[in-house]
């Protein structure tokens, strides 16, 4: 690959990977209703997730992943459904919490499953790498290591992006300071989490 075609791609991915969408939308109601401790498992499934969808392109399995629609679209529902399930937690979840007590942290791989819901079952994404890649990039001309490099391309760029989207969130919580807050806050971030759900199921 050359340093244009990796630098075009690196663009286009900022643009797309750091407007709000349903991704950065459950990434940022779960830092600020959780805290961004326990967050790193969420978000290295979003970039593995990113990452398959990177390789299915490149690879051209544009036409598998047509044949496999119907399991894309369970995991899609999925992800629905359990985006929904920590709206509702975080709707009814309790602000008799101080500054410097956090909620119980889910379990790593609950975490690592729901981030790859999303990010398997996000439109956007799956669009950007289907259908924009390739316009992007002459995807037939890359290689093994053309590949690798358009992959350590695009953890670099969502590091970036997804660590400054937590700690945006991590210092809005940490204003949290009165239960009147903590209870706005969570049902802020429980009305964020279902918007994020239904803009994954209305595509």
């Amino acid at each position: 690959m050359t340093l244009t075609s990796l630098f075009v791609f690196a663009c286009a991915l900022f643009v797309a990977a750091g407007s709000p969408g349903p991704s950065v939308a459950a990434l940022v109601a779960r830092v600020i209703s959780k805290g961004a401790r326990d967050v790193l498992p969420f978000l290295a499934a979003m970039w593995l997730g990113e990452a398959i969808w990177l390789t299915c392109a490149v690879a051209g399995l544009a036409a598998i992943a047509e044949t496999f629609h119907y399991a894309f679209v369970a995991i899609k529902w999925l992800g629905v459904c359990y985006l929904l399930y920590l709206a509702w937690k975080m709707w009814f979840a309790s602000p008799d919490s101080d500054g410097e007590t956090l909620p119980d942290a889910q379990s790593p791989l609950k975490l690592f499953l729901a981030g790859m819901t999303v990010t398997l079952g996000n439109p956007k994404i799956m669009m950007f790498y289907m259908a924009l890649l390739p316009s992007i990039i002459d995807i037939r001309a890359v290689t093994i290591v053309g590949w690798a490099e358009l992959v350590a391309t695009m953890f670099l760029v969502l590091i970036v992006i997804d660590i400054s989207w937590a700690l945006l969130a991590a210092k809005a919580r940490g204003f949290l300071k009165s239960r009147r807050a903590v209870r706005m806050a969570n049902r802020a971030s429980a009305g964020t989490m279902a918007g994020a759900a239904m803009a994954i199921a209305m595509r």
